[in-house]
């Protein structure tokens, strides 16, 4: 038996049925869809995770954005880090005007171990790059806490 694959199930049904018009319909919505989702911008910072003997630390390339428009937060042992992103770059020369924009939103949690000190976790932003240390401890201690970037 010999199988056929087909790449777009709306147009073997049109060869079949002749419904042109609805096939037309369906691909101009797919192709809208698509463009639309280009051209929005999505932010997804580069993440790096290490452990020390005494911290874990969570490393987060935010170069750009403002310590103010990021959350840090842990809540049941699970760390939340988000923020937005909006840059407008803005460039007048005698002939011509240009502006570029760049924007988006994140989100990035992690959930920590059991034998973390939530007390001492802190955060620190340097050159684009935002550094959390959450040291370890013996006893446990499940508390919220909003943490302050410095």
């Amino acid at each position: 038996m010999l199988f056929t694959r087909y790449k777009n199930p709306v147009q073997s049904y049109d060869r079949f049925s002749g419904v042109t018009l609805l096939n037309e319909f369906i691909n101009s919505a797919l192709s809208a869809n698509s463009k639309q989702s280009d051209n929005t911008s999505d932010f997804y910072p580069a993440i790096n995770t290490r452990e020390a003997d005494d911290a874990y630390y969570v490393e987060i390339d935010l170069p750009g954005v403002k310590k103010d428009e990021v959350d840090i937060n842990v809540e049941d042992n699970v760390l939340c880090i988000s923020g937005k992103r909006d840059i407008k770059k803005e460039q007048k020369e005698e002939n011509y005007y240009k502006i570029e924009s760049s924007y988006g939103t994140f989100s990035r949690s992690f959930t920590l171990p059991q034998k973390i000190d939530v007390d001492k976790i802190k955060a620190t932003s340097k050159n684009g790059v935002l550094e959390v240390c959450i040291p370890k401890q013996e006893e446990s201690k499940n508390k919220s806490k909003k943490i302050e970037i410095k």
